[in-house]
């Protein structure tokens, strides 16, 4: 087992049900191996964009099938999880509100509260209103907060993180990057536990092959193959 002290650092964006999910698993694997968990706020349409993705609320069929998949994990883990008030929605203020400087355990407390204002029945997170009453319960001044995170400092923050993450490698939330390894989705936790645990089952030597590939057909997709 490593006995490093870096954090795993949990790239999020509260419109995402998986990291909802994620969100309340994280802590306690985190702890077995000593790690505290570093929340970031990402912009997921920033992601999509910069990747050419869709995201899976606009592909119908993919969201018939994950509603299904996310009620059952949440059933089998306890985890409580109802529709939002609208989906998907506008993120920008709770990212940018997750994203000011604070102490850790408010962020932590922050994040919560605006997970579970979108994904417990709760309010939602585009009122202003809302979300004041969300910080103000985390520990901060709510209604200062607000403002501030509508101010050019707290978009510029978020523009930078999100554009951090694309760089390194980031194209979905939730992701989890520890000690410079990557790990996508709570359905990837049991391999975020293997590699805490220094048991990693990667074939480093395999990946390398695998790397080495290269197309020999392009499917179009409205842009020219790369030259």
């Amino acid at each position: 087992m490593s006995d490093s002290t870096s954090p795993i650092r949990f790239f999020f964006d509260a419109i995402s049900h998986n990291a909802w999910i994620a969100w309340t698993q994280i802590h306690p694997l985190a702890a077995r191996y000593g790690r505290r968990v570093e929340p970031v706020p990402v912009l997921f349409a920033g992601l999509l964009a910069a990747h050419g993705q869709l995201g899976p609320a606009e592909i119908p069929a993919k969201t018939v099938w994950m509603v299904r998949d996310l009620l059952r994990k949440a059933n089998l883990l306890g985890v409580e999880l109802e529709p939002p008030p609208s989906h998907p929605f506008n993120p920008l203020l709770s990212l940018r509100i997750a994203g000011l400087p604070m102490p850790d355990d408010v962020r932590h407390r922050l994040v919560e509260g605006l997970f579970r204002a979108v994904w417990t029945g709760g309010p939602g997170v585009t009122d202003p209103e809302a979300v004041a009453a969300i910080a103000t319960a985390a520990g901060l001044d709510g209604p200062r907060a607000v403002q501030q995170a509508q101010g050019a400092e707290a978009k510029q923050r978020l523009r930078r993180a999100t554009d951090d993450a694309i760089a390194a490698g980031v194209f979905g939330v939730p992701s989890m990057i520890v000690d410079g390894e990557l790990f996508w989705g709570f359905d990837d936790f049991r391999h975020l536990e293997l590699f805490l645990a220094g048991q990693d089952p990667l074939n480093r030597e395999a990946l390398v092959r695998w790397g080495q590939l290269r197309p020999t057909a392009w499917r179009r997709i409205g842009r020219d193959k790369p030259a």
